[in-house]
């Protein structure tokens, strides 16, 4: 399956092919902001990648070098990432939205040995290398400008096989603790994008033709390694829009010809928000891919725009992972997808045995090669130990609790790690948030167990209200009792003892970079009972009174 020894060699051998084509783009608005073209061809890309690539083999960079770039979702961190690729160094992408001692955390871990970055991020990363232990040379725009290399500097082991080395460091989202440099090789990225690109049948990128507007940022694999890679395999266009706009999101897709774009959960039920208009089809989309768009609006989201939502599942360790695209979608329900090209997945019991169709367990997944790993992360760096533990014998486990249909179809249940243990009973969090999400006063919410002494663990959901529903400026009563209706409300949804014992309203919920819910911040000290804060109702009264769960 996968063609070439690197990322480089792809972009070369597609260039050759289709080297007056745009390979990236940018909407009008952002390419004023950025003062960079509109456009890109495969011809010229290549041409500033090799440029690049000469300008850091002359500051003695190569093989194994940790470079961190810094330019946002901009096309040029994909110049670098192509130059870099070229001399066999790896890339990690900073996300200079992170605080100070995050992003020192980052440089030190990576032993990073050198940092090129947009000159407007000056401000973050002069914190940052501040807060590292290490002393980081920074070049602004053009490693010309770095300092030769230091002999001492770590590197990775060279490789005799190019597919082998590690052509970016990604760090894990940390949504339950330090995150972790996921090491991915040309190998990875190279089966990633080549599978997306050419999932089967109509699903395949068209050269010259499909233009796919992801506004999801580079330091995540989704736009970095499987778009991208995708894109370049095929011939098509990447479209960057910077960071998700809900008020320029369908002026964009009209302005830059996307036939496909890119979604997170949150950005579904935002689009629909939106007034209704005469131009809510006028557009060239033949379809979204994304992850969590609630059951509740994925059809009306179809019906109203007229452009399906394939549901996918994935995770930085494996790249290629699971794809609605085929029907019957399920649409009405947490589908996440069936197999992609070259893997395998099953849902497993604790004690490694495959559960029936129908019965929750987690879902592992591994290649359909000889080679159980062959296509996957290379590694955690510098901790062997945390990258066997993820593996079970020739499996890799996931962490996310899902079922499976006889038609193949896998169903999202939960994270391993946010089941409720509720008086003997398993209550996955994210029926609770399904459910609460129904509300039309509810936002967002994020569901999470906390301990109680009686019954081992607790539902608490903590709400972000919708504007018109704001229960900040209400009084301690007003705001108790718009709780206990919101708990009411749920109960034509859930069985009591799913219901959530507390309510917490907040003004936003802490996120990742990606729009990940942080759970482990919304209490970063622990939960008490006896915690006196604005917005914490005590609802476990309400749970006594019961009522037969309906569909819905």
């Amino acid at each position: 399956m996968v063609r070439f020894t690197s990322i480089y060699e792809m972009l070369a051998d597609t260039t050759a092919r289709h080297g007056d084509s745009p390979l990236f783009a940018v909407p009008a608005r952002m390419a004023q902001a950025w003062s960079i073209p509109a456009e890109l061809s495969y011809a010229q890309v290549l041409a500033e990648a090799d440029r690049l690539a000469e300008a850091y083999a002359a500051r003695g960079y190569g093989e194994g070098d940790v470079i961190g770039l810094a330019f946002e979702s901009r096309p040029q961190h994909m110049l670098h990432y192509y130059a870099l690729n070229r001399i066999g160094a790896c890339m990690i992408p900073l996300n200079t939205e992170l605080a100070a001692v995050e992003l020192a955390y980052v440089l030190d871990h990576s032993r990073c040995s050198a940092i090129v970055a947009l000159p407007e991020l000056e401000a973050p990363l002069a914190a940052a290398r501040a807060a590292a232990a290490a002393d980081i040379p920074i070049a602004y725009d053009d490693p010309s400008d770095l300092p030769q290399a230091r002999a001492d500097r770590w590197r990775f082991d060279p490789q005799a096989d190019p597919l082998n080395r590690a052509a970016a460091l990604l760090y894990t989202s940390g949504t339950t603790g330090k995150p972790k440099g996921c090491i991915l090789s040309n190998c990875y990225a190279l089966a990633s994008g080549q599978a997306y690109g050419s999932p089967w049948g109509d699903k395949t990128l068209r050269a010259g033709v499909d233009r796919v507007l992801n506004p999801l940022p580079l330091f995540h694999m989704n736009s970095l390694m499987l778009t991208a890679g995708g894109v370049v395999d095929c011939g098509a266009c990447l479209i960057l829009p910077g960071r998700f706009s809900l008020s320029n999101w369908w002026s964009d897709i009209r302005e830059t010809r996307a036939t496909r774009f890119h979604y997170l959960g949150l950005m579904i039920p935002a689009l629909m928000s939106q007034p209704e208009t005469p131009a809510d089809r006028d557009h060239a989309l033949h379809s979204g891919l994304g992850a969590g768009v609630d059951p509740a609006h994925h059809a009306a989201f179809e019906d109203r725009f007229g452009v399906p939502l394939h549901e996918v599942w994935g995770m930085t360790e494996v790249g290629r992972g699971l794809f609605a695209a085929q029907e019957p979608r399920h649409i009405d329900t947490r589908a996440c997808g069936r197999p992609r090209k070259g893997v395998l997945a099953r849902i497993m019991r604790e004690d490694g045995s495959t559960v029936p169709d129908g019965e929750p367990g987690e879902l592992v997944v591994r290649s359909d090669s000889d080679d159980p790993r062959f296509g996957f992360f290379s590694g955690y760096l510098h901790d062997p130990d945390a990258t066997e533990a993820i593996w079970h014998e020739d499996w890799l486990c996931t962490g996310d609790i899902c079922t499976r249909s006889p038609d193949g179809m896998f169903f999202f249940v939960d994270r391993k790690k946010n089941i409720v243990r509720r008086s003997g009973e398993n209550i996955a969090s994210a029926e609770v948030e399904t459910a609460l999400s129904r509300d039309p006063r509810v936002a967002q919410v994020a569901v999470l167990a906390v301990p109680d002494a009686m019954r081992d663990e607790e539902v608490m959901a903590c709400v972000v209200l919708k504007p018109g529903a704001d229960a900040t400026g209400q009084t301690a009563q007003g705001q108790a009792a718009l709780a206990r209706d919101i708990v009411d409300q749920a109960r034509a949804r859930l069985t009591s003892y799913k219901l959530p014992g507390w309510i917490y309203f907040m003004q936003a919920l802490p996120v990742t970079g990606t729009q990940k819910v942080q759970k482990h911040r919304i209490f970063p000290d622990g939960f008490r009972e006896d915690l006196d804060l604005p917005g914490l109702h005590d609802c476990r009264p309400l749970k006594a009174r019961k009522r037969a769960a309906v569909p819905g």
